[in-house]
C-alpha cells in the first residue's frame, strides 16, 4: 500500500483514539505536491483535498475533477480579488473569506456560473498583525452582510492560530464564535495539532505532512 494512504490510516486511527471526534472530515492537504503522489489517495476513495494557490489548483485538479467527481477540492489560502472568477470554477470550498470586496466578488462570479460554493470566514483568532482574517469582534457584522447583503453560502469558520501561546484557549474561542452564529461547520487543526483541533470541534482538519510527508 501507498505510504500516503498508510499515513492516512494512522491520522485516522489516532482520531479514533485519541478524540471524540471521530466524523471530522479531513483535508489532504496537497499543495506543492504533484499528481503522483496525490493519485494514490483518490484511488484509495479520499474526497477531500486542499490546495493554496488557485493556479496550481487549475493546472493540477481540472482534469482529475472531471474524471473523478466526488472530489471536493478546498481553497485554504489566501485569495486575491482578481482570482475569485477561476476559484470559484475549481474549488468547491473556500477557507479564508475575510472581507467585503472578497464577498462581492464571490457573489458576482457564483450567480454567472449558478454555483453555490460552501465558504468559511477566517478569524485571525490570535489578533495577529501579519495575518489574515477578521478580527473576532468583526465578525458578527461581516457575517450578517455575507448572508444578507451577498446571499452567500456561509458554512463555518476558519483559523490558523498563532504558533506560540495555549493552542486550546485559541481554539475554543472559536468554536465559541462558530456557535454564536449558529454555524455548523469548523475549520481548523494541522499536522501539528489536528487532535487538539478536534477534541474542541473542528470538523475539518488540513492535514498536509502527515500524509503527504515534509515538502521541499
Amino acid at each position: 500500500m501507498h505510504k500516503s494512504i498508510n499515513n492516512l490510516i494512522s491520522v485516522k486511527k489516532e482520531l479514533e483514539i485519541k478524540s471524540q471526534n471521530h466524523s471530522a472530515e479531513i483535508i489532504a492537504v496537497s499543495k506543492t505536491f504533484p499528481i503522483d503522489k496525490i493519485l494514490p489517495l483518490i484511488e484509495y476513495g479520499h474526497e477531500h483535498f486542499g490546495e493554496n494557490k488557485v493556479q496550481e489548483a487549475i493546472t493540477k485538479w481540472t482534469d482529475l475533477k472531471l474524471k473523478h467527481k466526488k472530489i471536493k477540492l478546498h481553497l485554504i489560502g489566501k485569495l486575491q480579488s482578481n482570482k475569485v472568477k477561476h476559484a470559484v470554477k475549481i474549488f468547491d470550498y473556500i477557507h479564508s473569506l475575510d472581507n467585503i470586496k472578497l464577498a462581492s466578488k464571490i457573489e458576482v462570479e457564483q450567480k454567472k456560473i449558478n454555483k453555490n460554493v460552501k465558504l468559511f470566514i477566517q478569524i485571525n483568532i490570535g489578533n495577529e498583525d501579519q495575518k489574515n482574517g477578521l478580527r473576532p469582534e468583526e465578525l458578527k457584522n461581516f457575517y450578517s452582510q455575507c448572508v444578507n447583503e451577498f446571499n452567500l453560502n456561509i458554512i463555518g469558520l476558519m483559523c490558523i492560530p498563532p504558533l506560540t501561546g495555549n493552542m486550546k484557549d485559541y481554539f475554543i474561542k472559536m468554536l465559541n464564535l462558530k456557535n454564536s452564529l449558529g454555524l455548523k461547520d469548523l475549520s481548523m487543526g494541522m499536522s501539528n495539532d489536528y487532535i487538539e483541533a478536534a477534541n474542541c470541534g473542528a470538523n475539518f482538519l488540513r492535514i498536509g505532512s502527515k500524509i503527504f510527508g515534509e515538502r521541499n
